[in-house]
């Protein structure tokens, strides 16, 4: 017992999702001596989900092992392919099998918002009894109530998106870790690279001022809502999505040139511009962006991608600016800075 509520501090001590995870894996590893511990997230949307490894744990392991952070969508395991996690999934209940080996097989769902978002699967010599699947369970509970925590905590309560606390911390994060290879994708706008580059965009909705003024709060709240689907089906699921108050989104990406973001932010663009927003109409967005350079500072970035953003509001709007091709042109004054210096 001391041990699992040792666990259980440790569990709720991070604020890092993927230390939560890990973490998870270690307590179930301790306290059941499994042959593996598992966790499994899933992503995309409905039946095009996929299978996204979160950690991994096997007997005598020290050091968990997950799917890179942006690794492609087309490269994880289809949903379907995996046959006991989608019926832990579906039935949203601990499921039981077996391996050709001979090794037990039990997951149980994590559960999030009263919906499975995941698995937890655990490999035994032998089947885990009643009693150790009802402490599993209880522990899963923990992490759910944790879990739901961390979303109030860390993502704006209308749209469901990261909020701006959030941002920093993350683009730190982006900004220090090297380059390294891209992806594959069979998306056009992602191309394979030697290495890849972040890219930080501002989208600010344009007019949203009239919509509030003549629909009202409640209709430029569901603008917003529908603004945030769009950007969701847009980007790939391991790109980062934040709304910053108001009328303004940030998104954080990945890709191989400055021409497949601004192709990714293009068609976010046309997405919303060909959207037909519920009586409002067409309602459209200007976009600026910029690439993340190591060592940026993220108020530093964030000031040139919304330098681009004002420049694409007063000539037109409804249209994509990227500041490093501004600059090229004359357009924009370099004012590149890296931490505290600025570079002219």
């Amino acid at each position: 017992m001391p041990k699992a509520i040792d666990h259980l501090a440790a569990l709720t001590g991070y604020r890092d999702r993927d230390l939560l995870d890990v973490t998870l894996a270690h307590a179930l590893m301790d306290l059941l001596h499994p042959l593996e511990v598992a966790v499994w997230k899933l992503v995309g949307e409905g039946d095009q989900s996929r299978w996204l490894l979160r950690a991994r744990l096997e007997d005598q392991q020290v050091t968990a092992v997950s799917d890179p952070p942006w690794v492609a969508f087309e490269d994880l395991p289809p949903r379907d392919t995996a046959t006991l996690r989608s019926d832990c999934i579906g039935a949203q209940a601990v499921v039981c099998g077996e391996t050709d080996d001979g090794e037990r097989i039990t997951l149980f769902p994590l559960l999030a918002e009263g919906e499975a978002i995941g698995v937890i699967e655990v490999r035994t010599e032998a089947p885990v009894g009643a009693g150790t699947q009802r402490m599993v369970n209880s522990i899963l509970r923990i992490y759910r109530n944790f879990h739901g925590l961390l979303d109030y905590s860390e993502r704006d309560t209308l749209t469901g998106l990261l909020n701006r606390k959030t941002f920093d911390e993350a683009f730190l994060k982006t900004a220090l870790r090297p380059a390294g290879p891209a992806q594959g994708s069979s998306d056009e706008r992602r191309h394979d690279a030697s290495s890849a580059r972040h890219w930080l965009g501002v989208v600010d909705i344009d007019h949203f001022k009239l919509v509030n003024d003549r629909f009202g709060h409640l209709i430029g709240d569901e603008v917003l809502l529908l603004v945030a689907r769009i950007l969701r089906s847009t980007f790939r699921f391991q790109d980062r999505l934040y709304r910053f108050g108001g009328e303004e989104f940030v998104v954080l990406l990945r890709c191989a040139s400055e021409e497949d973001a601004s192709h990714a932010f293009e068609r976010l663009r046309l997405n919303m511009e060909n959207y037909v927003f519920p009586q409002v109409g067409k309602v459209t967005a200007s976009v600026g962006f910029t690439e993340v350079l190591p060592g940026d500072a993220p108020s530093a970035a964030f000031e040139r991608a919304d330098q681009a953003v004002y420049f694409a509001k007063q000539n037109g709007r409804n249209r994509v600016c990227g500041h490093g091709e501004l600059v090229r042109q004359g357009l924009l004054k370099d004012s590149t800075k890296i931490g505290d210096i600025e570079l002219f």
